[in-house]
């Protein structure tokens, strides 16, 4: 069993900046992927980016690309999200998960391949 705690969410001005936090406990993946996907009402899961535990290879969406940059520090077992220049659009939550088998990249960006998930931290970007 793997436990994802997200933090760092709350309410900025448009072209703010905040960082989101994911620790992670229980079982020790360093070789998984991590990753960060969005989620607004009534729309469907956005991945937003990903990066290996072993090597720290990171994949971001195009959306954030320039933006958003993912990080990890393995001996902390925490995978941070920085994201600069905030959108009113980046507003939703916020969701840190953990794939616990090594799988090719293209899957990285699908969701259903995930298998925790923490409980989501809200961005508000007002404008």
């Amino acid at each position: 069993q793997v436990q994802l705690v997200e933090s760092g969410g709350g309410l900025v001005q448009a072209g703010g900046s905040l960082r989101l936090s994911c620790a992670a406990s229980g079982r020790t993946f360093s070789s998984y992927v991590m990753g960060w996907f969005r989620q607004a009402p009534g729309k469907e899961r956005e991945f937003v980016a990903a990066i290996t535990w072993s090597v720290g290879r990171t994949y971001h969406a195009d959306s954030v690309k320039g933006r958003f940059t993912i990080s990890r520090d393995n001996a902390k077992n925490t995978v941070y999200l920085q994201m600069n220049s905030l959108k009113p659009e980046d507003t939703t939550v916020y969701y840190c998960a953990a794939d616990t088998y090594d799988r090719d990249p293209y899957y990285y960006t699908r969701g259903s391949y995930y298998d925790y998930w923490g409980q989501g931290t809200q961005v508000t970007v007002s404008s």
